[in-house]
């Protein structure tokens, strides 16, 4: 904004030089007073533009000088004052309109041979006035929407540390009520039958030797008990433990739930056969290298869908993740591509990369043995 006043003053202090010299074929050291002296007030602005109540001193003292020069040494003088008229409605935070009059109150002052002249310089004055105006308060608008968005944004992170702490707490909850449960559990079921089993146990030895066959009576009694307690331990563990195939299907699926959420894409998984021959280290070779295509994808490929599918066959665990990307007519092999062949190749398998119709990348393991 001072850029653009500056120019002003200093085409319009250049054309009042030169209307001077062209008339007197010179200038008086007076008059070289005054241009000096208009030269320090205006440029001392914008040197104190932090201090605003500074630089409307100055273009009050910068209005008034003109004047005085102008009614005193030469009316030329008068074609400065509208800028400085308009600096100071602008400082001020004033409308257009005032403005306006404010720069049309000279005009009764001067000479008519000088008014067109004064017309000229106010009207340009006055646009070169609107359009800082108007930057002006697009930049405050910016501002303040750059200052909501900053507010905006600080409590989303306040939301977002309120939820993760909730989660935290959340699970942590959670991994009590289950400890609970278990441990109630255990109590009911296990504790009774074994405590059961303790009183038959201590009964029976006490009439081992008084009499024989009801001790043994109780001891059977207490071998019965307590394989029915190993046997309801037995159940409990089984339950709690998820099984192979639900841990590597369930981790598949939250990651895809992951990738449409946090990159709106439509990703999809499909899966086909029994996922049980499926052991943890395949499992984890196959999340490795969807990860790995997923990030190729992302960053080469421009997709905006990406298919999963897990195919157990006779002999081989099928892979695939493909999308409707870019693809490539040649593939060359990254250290992505080579990580995903290293992982393979470690559980006896095999990558195969195909870009002709988007990216579709396949690994292929072996099933195992008694899987």
């Amino acid at each position: 904004m001072e850029f653009w006043i500056i120019g002003n003053k200093a085409a319009l202090l250049f054309y009042v030089i030169f209307v001077s010299y062209s008339v007197v074929r010179g200038a008086s050291p007076w008059e070289m007073l005054a241009y000096l002296s208009y030269l320090c007030v205006n440029m001392a602005i914008p040197i104190l533009k932090k201090q605003r109540r500074f630089q409307l001193l100055g273009s009050v003292a910068s209005a008034v000088l003109v004047a005085l020069l102008a009614f005193r040494m030469n009316t030329i003088f008068i074609l400065l004052l509208p800028v400085n008229l308009y600096e100071i409605v602008l400082l001020l935070g004033g409308r257009n309109r005032f403005a306006l009059l404010l720069g049309l109150v000279p005009l009764f002052l001067i000479p008519n041979d000088e008014i067109p002249v004064y017309l000229l310089s106010t009207s340009l004055s006055l646009l070169l006035y609107y359009a800082l105006r108007v930057h002006t308060e697009k930049l405050e608008k910016i501002g303040e929407e750059k200052e909501t968005l900053r507010l905006d944004l600080q409590r989303l992170k306040q939301s977002l540390s309120m939820n993760e702490e909730y989660i935290r707490q959340s699970k942590y909850t959670i991994k009590l009520e289950e400890r609970n449960r278990l441990s109630q559990q255990i109590h009911d079921e296990v504790g009774h039958a074994m405590a059961g089993a303790l009183i038959q146990m201590e009964a029976s030895r006490r009439l081992l030797g008084a009499n024989p066959d009801k001790a043994s009576e109780l001891l059977g009694n207490a071998i019965t008990i307590s394989k029915e307690g190993l046997e309801r331990i037995r159940l409990t563990l089984k339950d709690m433990k998820p099984r192979s195939e639900e841990l590597g299907i369930h981790r598949l699926r939250l990651f895809v739930d992951e990738l449409s959420a946090n990159h709106s894409i439509n990703a999809t998984v499909t899966h086909a056969g029994d996922l049980d021959v499926i052991t943890p280290l395949q499992w984890k070779i196959i999340h490795e290298n969807a990860t790995e295509a997923v990030t190729n994808s992302l960053k080469y490929g421009g997709a905006t869908a990406i298919e999963f599918e897990i195919r157990v066959l006779n002999r081989m665990i099928q892979s695939v993740v493909a999308d409707n990307g870019r693809g490539a007519g040649k593939i060359v092999k990254g250290l992505g591509i080579v990580g995903m062949e290293e992982r393979a190749a470690s559980a006896g398998g095999t990558v195969i990369v195909d870009g002709a119709k988007g990216f579709r990348v396949t690994t292929l393991l072996p099933l195992q043995k008694g899987g």
